[in-house]
């Protein structure tokens, strides 16, 4: 708790403190967070999710967070950008009563959010345009994961994704359909993690990858 407070602003840090007490409590109703790691809930979610701002553009203000469940990494970005004039935030959540907790932590702290119920799938299309950042953490390895998120990388979005001790084998997966200009960026929160941090992701036309996958067994 006490690094974050030390990186936001007075501010920021009375809306991330409200939204930690309402999941706190809400979670004693519903699975917000594994439970394990809700001692540990400054450092393993929030400051987590806080350090995604830091490789976005300095000027982003649409966000769309993919698969939000208790709010992470969207209600904290929201909480950063919620004193930049014109910041918004899309929480895409399925699950209606995580949809619920978003909303109601949303309004009570103040935040830049609209949340959308829905499948990402079905909300995309609407989206993608005009959307700078999208985001999606602890929703599916990395090859589904861009499956998700390419209306908004086809649009222009940077895609930011925390990844844990598995991205090397989700890196290899992939390259099997897709074209990536990426970077990979240390965790501050997680000594075993990366940000993958997508530019572009252009999907690889069958025959190539087939023919990479064909190189690859031949090697």
């Amino acid at each position: 708790m006490q690094a974050v407070e030390a990186a936001v602003s007075r501010e920021t840090f009375a809306r991330l403190q409200l939204v930690a007490d309402l999941l706190t409590h809400w979670q004693k109703t519903i699975n917000l967070v594994a439970p394990a790691s809700l001692p540990h809930l400054w450092s393993r979610h929030i400051a987590d999710s806080l350090q995604l701002l830091r490789h976005a553009p300095d000027c982003a203000l649409s966000w769309v967070d993919l698969g939000s469940g208790g709010g992470f990494p969207g209600l904290v970005v929201a909480a950063g950008l919620a004193e930049r004039t014109g910041s918004r935030v899309a929480l895409v959540e399925s699950d209606t009563r995580k949809a619920a907790f978003l909303r109601e932590a949303a309004r009570r702290a103040g935040l830049p959010v609209r949340v959308y119920p829905q499948r990402i799938e079905q909300v995309a299309g609407e989206l993608a345009a005009g959307t700078e950042v999208v985001s999606a953490r602890a929703l599916a390895p990395l090859p589904k994961l861009l499956d998700l998120a390419a209306p908004f990388l086809a649009a222009g979005a940077m895609g930011l994704f925390p990844k844990g001790k598995d991205l090397a084998a989700e890196l290899t997966a992939a390259h099997k359909d897709w074209t990536l200009d990426i970077d990979l960026l240390p965790s501050l929160s997680d000594p075993d993690g990366r940000i993958v941090r997508v530019a572009r992701a252009t999907r690889a036309a069958p025959f190539s990858a087939a023919l990479a996958s064909k190189e690859a067994k031949a090697r």
